[in-house]
């Protein structure tokens, strides 16, 4: 019996539209990017198996379509930025929508990427809230700093106005987060593992269940990975450049920086870890990202492991 062809869909997203490219036969259909278009793309893709469906994540455009696909279709989502250089390799300096579809299908089979997780709707809703409360966050620190500032009376007024309704408006996001992530009983609990660790509130541990919602499946390496804290090496012959972080989640690695400077005060392996680092010579900055490093990894470790943080006695 033969074995059925495995489809690669490239898929680009666009606010309007929906651009869709099969690798194995060269089809190509554009659809709407609503409700009607995401069931003509759902006919159009048939039951034939589909190994991955690729695209890029385009702001609030594709949600709608990852809501409805995730638990149906193995979704790849991957970095734009690496996605136009793989294009830039091949030659491609075209760029329209039904280009990136079907470069989008030759990065999926070129590189056999795995589809991601699926996201379940808890998941979905906590990361709407996150992204809205750090809009807020950025907006009060710049009253705040206008405040500073200002010094007609006016403008004092109605920037202070402005400021207690963005305070009143965080604490109302907080409130929801909190009953969302108590709704759910799993999720209960793993927020209640991370604030069991020093340096870790609920405020941290909420966007490290909404960033990172892999937390407690992931190996070691894979954590550092994802959180962009993973040292990069650069040597080349016999010449050897510094290592540096980047890459990977960068809400979520800033969401850790903070923690991080109270866990090296409150969490006696990590402030000895960083002593350590301190001592042998290591920049004060390198040290931080270490402890960040080391902080991530043992949340993802109890987390895995269904209990609360200890203190190590000797």
């Amino acid at each position: 019996m033969a074995k059925m062809t495995q489809h690669t869909i490239g898929l680009d997203i666009s606010k309007a539209h929906l651009d869709a490219f099969r690798l194995e036969d060269g089809a190509a259909h554009r659809f709407e990017n609503s409700a009607a278009g995401f069931r003509a793309l759902q006919k159009w893709l048939g039951r034939a198996p589909i190994a991955r469906i690729v695209f890029e994540p385009t702001g609030p455009y594709h949600k709608a379509f990852e809501a409805a696909f995730s638990k149906t279709f193995r979704l790849v989502k991957v970095n734009p930025l690496q996605a136009r250089r793989f294009a830039e390799a091949r030659g491609t300096r075209a760029k329209t929508d039904a280009v990136d579809a079907r470069m989008l299908a030759q990065m999926g089979a070129a590189f056999n990427l795995e589809p991601q997780a699926p996201c379940s709707k808890e998941t979905l809703v906590l990361r709407d809230l996150h992204v809205a409360r750090s809009g807020l966050i950025k907006d009060r620190t710049r009253l705040r700093n206008r405040a500073q500032t200002q010094s007609i009376a006016l403008l004092k007024r109605q920037t202070k106005a402005r400021l207690t309704q963005v305070e009143r408006q965080i604490a109302e996001l907080d409130a929801e987060i909190a009953a969302l992530i108590e709704a759910h009983g799993a999720t209960a609990r793993n927020r209640d593992i991370l604030c069991s660790m020093p340096g870790i509130g609920a405020v941290t541990a909420a966007a490290m269940l909404t960033l990172l919602p892999e937390i407690g499946t992931l190996q070691r390496k894979q954590v550092a990975s994802l959180t962009g804290l993973a040292p990069i090496t650069r040597q080349s012959g016999q010449w050897q450049g510094k290592s540096f972080i980047g890459g990977g989640r960068k809400p979520l690695r800033d969401a850790l920086y903070m923690p991080a400077l109270v866990a090296m005060r409150f969490n006696p392996e990590l402030k000895a870890k960083y002593e350590a680092l301190r001592t042998v010579g290591k920049p004060a900055k390198v040290a931080i990202v270490v402890v960040m490093r080391k902080l991530i990894e043992m949340a993802n470790a109890l987390v895995k492991a269904d209990r609360m943080w200890t203190l190590k006695t000797a």
